[in-house]
């Protein structure tokens, strides 16, 4: 008759291979974790550059057109920070979709004359960490006007506090995204970049 036989190196044999499957498992899920964390910001970077080329084909006809043919937006400006070497293609519509792709223009009561602009922290309004009183910004629109704005205050606001100027006294343009810049959850804060028309 067999026995079973249960000897120590039959027991080592069995953790080692729980061990190997278990670490199997873990390095698994922390490299879907990865590429889970790195497709948002890959996403990013892509649809810039057919942002880029649409708004280029947009500025060539005068008019706004699609990056891509399912998109819910259009590339309608470029919006350059001059100190820091930092561009990019703003869509239209302020949608979540559109913010996910890039900065998205929000409708105001004032139209052209308050532009805001809004877009992801830890992407394309990244930049806004090092935005200081002073800098200059360039807006850049599909129907070929420019223009330049100077920065004039950052201010830090609760999301439902902010408020646009009942009465702007000169053009404006204002960016906003979500603070602090390390912060790894939504949060109640904005960042607020305002900045006035220069000639």
């Amino acid at each position: 008759m067999n026995r079973l036989s249960f000897s120590p190196e039959g027991g080592r044999g069995w953790r080692r291979a729980l061990l190997l499957a278990l670490a199997g498992f873990l390095l698994t899920v922390g490299g879907a974790k990865a590429v889970s964390a790195a497709w948002y910001p890959a996403k990013a970077v892509v649809a810039q550059i057919l942002l880029a080329h649409s708004f280029e084909q947009g500025l060539a006809s005068g008019t706004a057109i699609r990056p891509w043919p399912w998109a819910d937006a259009s590339a309608v400006a470029r919006l350059t920070a001059d100190r820091l070497g930092e561009s990019d293609i703003v869509l239209s519509g302020g949608s979540g979709e559109a913010m996910a792709f890039g900065p998205a223009e929000f409708p105001t009561r004032h139209g052209r004359h308050v532009t805001l602009l809004g877009a992801h922290r830890e992407t394309h309004f990244a930049w806004m960490r090092e935005l200081e009183v002073g800098d200059e910004l360039t807006l850049e629109r599909v129907d070929g006007s420019v223009a330049r704005f100077e920065v004039t205050a950052l201010q830090t606001v609760e999301w439902d506090r902010f408020a646009l100027p009942s009465k702007p006294r000169a053009e404006m343009l204002l960016l906003a995204t979500c603070f602090p810049f390390d912060a790894h959850q939504p949060g109640p804060l904005r960042r607020v970049a305002w900045a006035r028309r220069i000639a």
